[in-house]
């Protein structure tokens, strides 16, 4: 049996690391990742919604076995990342917002003809407030990570902003 003293130390180092691991991919860290983009094109901030935030993690929970990018097919706008190792939630977004220079405000559309921008303007949406995240880490050792949006965006014939 361990003595009391070494037990509480790797009590609180495995309480301490999991915070951690937690702050990394926090709330708050998503909501700002999104937040900053969206300020750039002048629409409101995304607020979290624990709601959105649930169905996002029960769907991430989904994927631990094949972390598979398929889409829910649920009621919200979603983003979906996968990655290798470290991917954290922050890193998602950035890859998201990376698509900024394929979408051409004046035609709405995707410059590149198929559709490698309509994860940047989910996350641009105008008419979305509510913002929920989910991560899993996968059994193939590869990170799931997905964002669910409501209102949903990307609505046809509409501008994101």
């Amino acid at each position: 049996m361990l003595p009391t003293k070494i037990f509480i130390a790797i009590c609180f180092t495995t309480l301490t690391l999991a915070h951690l691991s937690e702050a990394q991919n926090s709330p708050q860290d998503f909501v700002n990742a999104h937040n900053v983009i969206r300020a750039k094109v002048g629409v409101g901030p995304l607020v979290w919604n624990h709601t959105v935030a649930a169905y996002a993690q029960n769907y991430a929970n989904q994927r631990i076995g094949d972390c598979k990018l398929k889409h829910s097919y649920g009621p919200y706008g979603e983003n979906l990342a996968e990655g290798y190792g470290d991917l954290k939630g922050v890193d998602a977004v950035t890859m998201w917002a990376s698509e900024k220079p394929d979408y051409d405000y004046h035609s709405n559309s995707c410059v590149s003809g198929d559709d490698e921008c309509l994860h940047y303007t989910q996350v641009v949406w105008r008419d979305s407030i509510h913002l929920g995240c989910g991560i899993a880490k996968c059994e193939n050792g590869w990170v799931f990570v997905i964002c669910s949006y409501d209102p949903v965006g990307n609505i046809e014939g509409q501008r994101p902003y």
